[in-house]
């Protein structure tokens, strides 16, 4: 069973494991949906954030189709009370249903909650900034959610660090609920922009972490040694970037720690992230049973705090 963690300054007690859902009605059809959410349950793991957007990008889809999965299984299960559900508003769904202005954070909500088949989202966050719209107008419209109790709490994705302040601030003078949580980039590679410009925000406004690409995209899994490895996956491409010195450096120091332990690459960089005080829980997905279970178990996996010494310095920006 999950060690839960709280979730910022909220009541809420999550896993250690926020579970991507944005590969349902993308890699997972319904069936294996279902399938790969109970054996979260009966594992007890509680935690799934999906987003409105989720999985537009696949050709002949139209966004929606994470959330309308998630409801069908809440619907056929029953299991509303046992999961903590965030998801996300304001990424483009189509020329006039995107952004953060007020009528729009209220009529977002009604559809992501016809989708997820429930009459509450626990977390609300807010998918990326939209600077045309003050931030007090949005933080008035996600308050207005919770006073009517279709929102528990709200939190930001994709934001610079000051409009985050900036909406907290709105929210303190104005006796609102402020931003509890942030969803940055952050893995063992991807460090330093979140190092420099969110940690400080995050330790002052006590910020739950839900990071994501908690994997790099797949390249600290280890199965991307080359550029001939590329073709591996659909999202091959994109891992271009990370075969470089450094990429290598850390892979190496993972393989030596993962030998040892006689545990998987991918493993390891979970529990990294789960040994650093400021993650609550990295989000992260899983297309079969046994990624799955290897995803489960890296929240059980100790590391020494020299492993942590030697992953940093690898891994040193």
């Amino acid at each position: 069973m999950a060690n839960k963690r709280k979730l910022g300054l909220s009541d809420l007690e999550v896993s250690p494991i926020t579970f991507g859902g944005n590969v349902f009605g993308w890699t997972l059809n319904e069936q294996e949906s279902f399938n790969i959410l109970d054996a979260l349950i009966d594992n007890g793991f509680n935690f799934i954030d999906t987003a409105d957007v989720y999985s537009k990008w696949v050709p002949g889809n139209k966004g929606g189709e994470s959330e309308t999965i998630i409801g069908n299984w809440l619907a056929k299960r029953g299991k509303r009370d046992d999961v903590i559900i965030a998801t996300k508003l304001g990424a483009e769904m189509s020329e006039n249903k995107k952004g953060l202005k007020a009528a729009y954070v209220k009529s977002a909500i009604e559809t992501s909650l016809q989708r997820l088949k429930t009459d509450y989202v626990d977390l609300y966050q807010t998918h990326y900034d939209d600077e045309d719209t003050p931030v007090g107008e949005t933080i008035q419209a996600l308050n207005d959610l919770i006073k009517e109790g279709k929102v528990r709490y709200i939190g930001a994705s994709n934001y610079k660090a000051e409009r985050v302040y900036e909406s907290n601030e709105f929210a303190r003078k104005n006796n609102l609920q402020p931003y509890i949580s942030l969803q940055p980039l952050y893995n063992l590679f991807d460090r330093e922009h979140f190092e420099k410009e969110y940690l400080p925000l995050v330790q002052d406004e006590n910020l739950a972490v839900l990071n994501y690409y908690a994997l790099a995209s797949g390249f600290l899994s280890g199965k991307y040694r080359s550029e001939s490895d590329l073709n591996k996956s659909p999202r091959g491409e994109g891992i271009k970037k990370y075969l470089n010195d450094r990429g290598y450096r850390i892979l190496t120091v993972m393989d030596e720690i993962a030998a040892n332990k006689n545990i998987a690459p991918a493993q390891i960089a979970i529990a990294w992230l789960l040994h650093k005080p400021f993650i609550t829980a990295p989000i992260a997905s899983a297309t079969n049973q046994k990624q799955l279970d290897d995803l489960l178990k890296a929240t059980e996996i100790k590391l020494s705090d020299e492993e942590v010494r030697l992953l940093d310095r690898a891994s040193e920006w």
